[in-house]
């Protein structure tokens, strides 16, 4: 009997996993315009097509967060090319951040401080579902938050990893443990 359901739940996480694999979100439709674009830091190519986005006036603002202590928006203008302008009108810093989580927390006080009701999350595409999933939580049912997945070629212990993290936290917000 314990064999069995052990085996059912292995079949059942396998299943889940493949689905996780084979449906990681792709870029949003550059149509699809919010009032706001958040990027977490810790991914290649995330902040430059939150850029990208933003000087297409795909949003009104765009929020960095999980940016390092001492790090200045020159030093990101620099960097990615851009003028420091941009980061003057349209780009925030925040600093506070250091997990997924904390990223929600984060965002959630930036986009509350605004009033906005839709934002873009520009995040890895492995990284999209669990982002979202916290984001949403932070934020509540009064904003809609749109995943935007920037494609990458994660190892399979990196996808492993992420799906595994994505289904704790999961039980955890759903039974309200450690929220």
């Amino acid at each position: 009997m314990i064999v069995r359901f052990v085996g059912m739940l292995a079949l059942v996480w396998c299943l889940g996993f493949a689905a996780f694999m084979l449906l990681l979100p792709r870029p949003m439709e550059r149509a699809q315009t919010t009032d706001a674009i958040v990027v977490p830091t810790g991914g290649a190519g995330r902040i430059d097509r939150g850029i990208a986005l933003i000087q297409a006036h795909q949003a009104k603002r765009m929020l960095v967060t999980g940016v390092a202590p001492g790090v200045r928006p020159i030093d990101l203008a620099q960097t990615y090319k851009v003028p420091a302008a941009l980061f003057d009108c349209c780009i925030d810093l925040g600093g506070e951040a250091v997990d997924t989580r904390s990223n929600a927390e984060e965002t959630a006080a930036w986009v509350e401080a605004h009033g906005y009701r839709t934002v873009r999350l520009v995040t890895s595409d492995w990284h999209v579902p669990r982002a979202r999933m916290e984001l949403s939580a932070a934020l509540g049912p009064g904003v809609v938050v749109f995943g935007d997945g920037v494609p990458s070629t994660p190892r399979l212990a990196t996808l492993v990893n992420e799906y595994n993290k994505l289904l704790l936290r999961g039980v955890a917000l759903w039974t309200g443990v450690g929220t």
